[in-house]
C-alpha cells in the first residue's frame, strides 16, 4: 500500500491559524495530500479552525488529533461529528485522546482515573449516537445516559433520546491517539484507526504490532481498512545535526518536561525504545531549568528513529523503512515549502 500523506497543523495556535493555517491547508491539499488534522492542548480548540479549513478545501479529509475527550461529553462530541459530517460532505474523521493528568484534572477539572475505561465507554456512546437505530441510554460508571441517582440536583426525569439529526453517514471514522501497550491495544480492539504522537518503524515488530494484535483479536480481525497515522518531523537539510538541532527543543519538552516527573507518557515511550538513560537525563535537566542542555542530550540517533531528517537522498533511503511498515498515513507539519519536499519525496 502506498503512503499518504497528511498535514497536522498542530504547531499553529491563535491568529497564525487564520493566516499561516489556510496557506499550509490550501497547498497541502494541491500537493495530492489525503488529509488535513488540527489539535487541541488548553489553547484553540479543534473543530472550529478545521470547520473554517474544510469550508475553503473540496477534497482533503478533515481529522483531529485531537479532541481531548474530558473537554466534552460524548454526546456533544458526537453532535459536533455529525455537524462536521454534514459541513464537509462526509470528509470528516474524528481522532479522540484522553491527553493526561496534568490537563484533564489542570485544565477541565475532571479525575483521571481509568482513561482506558473511559475511552471505551465514550466510543461507544459517540457511535450509538451517529448510528441512530434507538434512543441512547449507557449504563456506564463514566458517562451514564440517562443520568441516574438522587444526588443534588438530578431531577430523575432523563429519559433516554435520539438525536434529531440525521447522520450523513451511520459511521463516521474514529481514531484513537494511544502511546501506551495496553492503549494501543484498545485503539485496535475499537477503533478505525491509531494516531501515534511516537512512532518508529524500527521498532514495530517489539513494539507496537504485538499490542495491536492483541487488540485485533479481540474484535475479531484487522479490519481491512484500519489506519495507522503517526506525527513524523520531516527536516529535509545536507546538515544532519543541524536538522536534528531544529528538532530537540520539541524533543526535551516532551520527554522532559510534558508531565510529572513519575508519570511523563511520552518519556515512557522512548524509554521502551530502549533509551532509558538518556530519556532520565533529558527529564532531570529540563525539571532542573537547563533547556537548552536537555535539548542537547536528546540523541541523534533517536531523532532518525522518529523523525525523517537530512539529505534528499537520506531520507529517501529512509523511507524504505516507512514503507515496510503498517503505517497507512504519515503526518507532516510545517509550512508550505516543507509540504512540498514531503510531497516529492513521499509521494513521488
Amino acid at each position: 500500500m502506498s503512503l499518504k500523506l497528511g498535514l497536522s497543523t498542530g504547531l499553529l495556535t491563535g491568529p497564525s491559524l487564520l493566516s499561516e493555517g489556510l496557506a499550509w491547508v490550501k497547498e497541502a491539499e494541491r500537493l495530492g495530500f489525503d488529509s488535513i488534522w488540527s489539535s487541541e492542548t488548553y489553547g484553540n480548540d479543534a473543530l472550529t479552525p478545521l470547520a473554517w479549513w474544510g469550508s475553503q478545501t473540496e477534497r482533503v479529509k478533515l481529522g483531529t488529533t485531537i479532541i481531548q475527550i474530558s473537554a466534552r461529553r460524548p454526546t456533544a462530541t458526537a453532535m459536533a461529528a455529525m455537524t462536521m459530517d454534514h459541513l464537509s460532505g462526509g470528509r470528516f474523521m474524528l481522532g479522540l485522546g484522553v491527553s493526561g493528568p496534568q490537563v484533564v484534572e489542570g485544565w477541565y477539572g475532571e479525575p483521571f482515573a481509568k482513561p482506558l475505561a473511559r475511552m471505551r465507554e465514550y466510543v461507544a456512546v459517540v457511535r450509538d449516537v451517529i448510528e441512530r437505530r434507538a434512543p441512547v441510554s449507557s449504563d456506564g460508571p463514566h458517562y451514564s445516559l440517562p443520568l441516574k441517582g438522587d444526588g443534588a440536583g438530578v431531577t430523575g426525569l432523563g429519559k433516554p433520546l435520539k438525536t434529531i439529526l440525521h447522520p450523513l453517514r451511520e459511521r463516521i471514522p474514529t481514531f484513537i491517539a494511544a502511546q501506551g501497550p495496553k492503549n494501543i491495544a484498545l485503539a485496535a480492539e475499537i477503533g478505525d484507526g491509531w494516531l501515534p504522537l511516537y512512532y518508529s518503524p524500527h521498532h514495530d515488530a517489539e513494539l507496537y504490532s504485538p499490542c495491536l494484535e492483541d487488540g485485533f483479536a479481540r474484535r475479531g480481525g484487522r479490519p481491512a481498512d484500519f489506519e495507522i497515522a503517526p506525527s513524523v518531523p520531516f527536516v529535509v537539510d545536507d546538515d544532519v545535526e543541524r536538522a536534528a538541532d531544529t528538532l530537540r527543543p520539541m524533543y526535551a519538552l516532551y520527554f522532559g518536561g510534558m508531565g510529572a516527573r513519575d508519570m511523563n507518557f511520552h518519556q515512557q515511550v522512548v524509554i521502551r525504545m530502549g533509551y532509558g538513560a538518556e530519556a532520565k537525563k533529558v527529564q532531570d535537566l529540563y525539571l532542573d531549568g537547563k533547556k537548552d542542555e536537555a535539548a542537547a542530550a536528546v540523541p541523534t540517533k533517536l531523532i532518525e528513529k522518529l523523525a525523517l531528517i537530512g539529505p534528499r537522498d537520506k531520507i529517501r533511503h529512509d523511507l524504505d523503512a516507512w514503507r515496510a511498515s503498517p503505517v497507512t498515513t504519515m503526518l507532516v507539519a510545517g509550512p508550505p515549502e516543507r509540504l512540498r519536499q514531503a510531497a516529492e519525496l513521499v509521494l513521488g
